[in-house]
Order: structure tokens, then C-alpha cells, then sequence
């Protein structure tokens, strides 16, 4: 059975967040938080088939060099990932410094940043040893599961 202070405080987040719908089930009982959707009604128009004609043909090294694939720059950094949906924080409070900043290193167990879930801060540490290169996520954003927060170059 849920508490009614549990559910106030699930509808407020889920209000607050980006989140459409809810369900939990928990020891035989199920909650559903819906958000009231918009409903956009679109119309459409009938479309005249139109012939285009095909652009003249290029010389195969010019569409080779412009369709070349660009070279992944961050398939050698690691990916430090959200363990959790929750809003981040770079820092403990609004007046303190960053846990960690670009160009900072890091070992195993330090703290980059704190994940807000339900009211409770959840302090995410480092899992590799190496060097912050980019924060990929502002501060106060909303965070889902398994999305990257920062890049490391490992060392």
C-alpha cells in the first residue's frame, strides 16, 4: 500500500520533470501518474505529385571525399553514465565549488557529481582513473538512466 505523502511526492516529480506516465506496482499495489496530454489535431491537404529533376552527376573523388565518414574523436575516452533518472549537480550546493571541471583528474571513487532522486542526493563517483575532458550535461538538467555525463580520457 502506498503512503499518501509517497504519492504527493511522485506526482510532484513527475510534474516536474519530462516524464508523460508512471506506473509502479509494489507489494500487490499499482499507482498510474498520467500527465493531461495536449491533443494537436493536424490537416492535411492533398499534395500535387511534382517530378524533380535528378542533379547532374559528380566525379566519383569528389563524392568520395565529401561522403567520407568522419573520424569518432571520442571512441578512446570513457563514458561515466547516470546510474539513475534524477536531476544532476555538478556541486553539493548552489554557493560551492564543482566537483570536478574540465582539465581535472580523477581517480577511482571520486566524486564528479550528485544525482537528486525522490529528495535524496546520491553522490555518482568516478570509475576509472583518468582526466575530465567535457561535461556533457548542465547543471540542474534532468538525467535518465544510462545517459553519459562526462567524458574521460582514461590513463
Amino acid at each position: 500500500m502506498f503512503k499518501l505523502s509517497e504519492i504527493k511526492e511522485l506526482i510532484k516529480l513527475v510534474d516536474e520533470s519530462s516524464v508523460q506516465e508512471l506506473e509502479i506496482e509494489n507489494e500487490g499495489s499499482r499507482l498510474s501518474i498520467r500527465k493531461p496530454g495536449k491533443t494537436e489535431f493536424v490537416q492535411a491537404a492533398a499534395v500535387q505529385p511534382q517530378v524533380i529533376a535528378a542533379p547532374q552527376a559528380q566525379p566519383a573523388a569528389a563524392v568520395v571525399s565529401e561522403s567520407a565518414p568522419q573520424a569518432d574523436t571520442t571512441s578512446h575516452l570513457h563514458k561515466i553514465v547516470s546510474p539513475m533518472v534524477g536531476t544532476f549537480y555538478r556541486a553539493s550546493s548552489p554557493e560551492a565549488g564543482s566537483f570536478v571541471s574540465v582539465g581535472d583528474k580523477v581517480v577511482e571513487k571520486t566524486t564528479v557529481c550528485i544525482i537528486e532522486a525522490m529528495k535524496l542526493m546520491n553522490e555518482l563517483d568516478a570509475d576509472i582513473k583518468g582526466e575530465i575532458v567535457e561535461v556533457l550535461v548542465e547543471n540542474g538538467q534532468l538525467v535518465e538512466y544510462g545517459q553519459p555525463l562526462f567524458l574521460v580520457k582514461p590513463e
